[in-house]
């Protein structure tokens, strides 16, 4: 019989993102294996799914960078004595400053387990440095775990590379979309049916790789090939300039309908899969690389800088996807190899999301044996 485990995890608030799925499929895993899950945070669009599946939801602002978040501490500290909470898992800085200021007040023979997850290359400095606070350190990558150890100084035993992964069932191979979406899909992109389409998701923001990718279709429409290039990923209201910038850009340069900005898409699964060629063109290495992950999980070959977390997805999955991070008339050549003769993008790969569960599960168990939660339940 698998005893119960009470885990709360706390990040700024439920709306869409990396970290916000990662705490819902966590948190559903934890339910489905039969423990209770409780997240802290603000409210958002997916504060219902995460309740419908199961978990419970504590509204709380503790991700709001102010001093007077700090008045959550004792809240928190009451919550985590009074259900008796065996793991604290903080996702983000400002709700871990405030987990790890609760958990430090506690008596140690009694407070949870204190795990912490880097989820991007934080700047170093002693606000982000609370991330490395954590009994156990889960790294995304093993380019974040490098940068624990070097900047942090962190001991190499606390921290543990728990690699994000995508569902197959999800992101299935070969995956085309349903005709109805294909219908509209054409009918509002009719030029796309006889171009090779190229696609770079993500938001407009600076060092995302658009300035890139605008010089990387001119290139390949100089070299004759019939390309059509998508950038998928809304804006915040502060980056409009940038998204007006990049649009004046891309006509400066001469692909007046050659550039499609097609703004924030919640079909971006199906848009990948039309694509000939994804594209990951950060200036700044990923953590991870989400989007480049599901797009091989799809079958899409994939083109990107080999640096950060899409680095190490492209030498696992598809090594012949790896470029120089900046040399342009590399990523031309390699993408230009890649539509005129496309590789075969393995079927199978080691990140998935069963396995990045299992060994999340894995973790809280070691730290909280059966014999340390028996002798907490019956001390209280």
């Amino acid at each position: 019989m698998v005893r119960r485990l009470t885990v709360v995890q706390v990040l700024p608030a439920l709306e869409a993102g990396g970290v916000e799925r990662g705490t819902l499929e966590v948190a559903r895993a934890l339910v489905e294996a039969g423990h209770r899950s409780i997240v802290v945070s603000a409210a958002g669009r997916l504060a219902r799914r995460l309740v419908e599946e199961g978990s419970e939801h504590v509204d709380w602002p503790i991700g709001v960078k102010s001093p007077w978040t700090l008045r959550w501490v004792p809240r928190l500290r009451r919550l985590l004595a009074r259900e008796r909470v065996d793991i604290l898992h903080a996702r983000s800085r400002m709700p871990a400053w405030v987990a790890w200021l609760a958990w430090r007040g506690m008596d140690p023979a009694r407070r949870p387990r204190f795990v912490t997850t880097f989820h991007g290359f934080y700047s170093v400095g002693r606000y982000s440095a609370v991330m490395a606070r954590g009994e156990r350190v889960i790294a995304v990558s093993e380019a974040i775990r490098r940068h624990v150890l070097e900047r942090y100084g962190v001991p190499a035993e606390r921290v543990e590379v728990i690699h994000r992964g995508v569902d197959p069932c999800l992101y299935p191979h070969g995956y085309r979309p349903p005709s109805r979406w294909l219908e509209a899909w054409y009918r509002d992109n009719p030029r796309l049916l006889d171009r090779l389409v190229l696609t770079l998701p993500g938001r407009l923001t600076r060092l995302k790789g658009h300035e890139a990718f605008i010089e990387l279709v001119r290139r390949l429409l100089l070299a004759r090939l019939d390309v059509h290039g998508l950038v998928v990923g809304g804006h915040e209201p502060r980056h409009a300039g940038y998204a007006r910038a990049l649009e004046r850009r891309a006509e400066a340069a001469g692909l007046r309908g050659r550039i499609t900005f097609l703004g924030y898409r919640d079909d971006l699964r199906e848009i990948m899969a039309v694509s000939n060629v994804v594209l990951s063109l950060s200036e700044k290495p990923e953590s991870f690389g989400r989007t480049t992950l599901e797009a091989l999980s799809l079958g899409v070959p994939v083109v990107g800088w080999d640096h950060g977390g899409v680095g190490e997805i492209l030498a696992a999955v598809l090594p012949e996807g790896r470029v120089p991070p900046g040399d342009m008339d590399a990523l031309t050549t390699r993408v230009a190899q890649v539509l005129e003769r496309p590789p075969g993008v393995p079927r199978t790969h080691p990140f998935t999301l069963e396995r990045m569960l299992a060994r999340t599960l894995a973790l809280y168990r070691e730290l909280v044996p059966a014999e340390a939660t028996h002798l907490k339940e019956t001390a209280s």
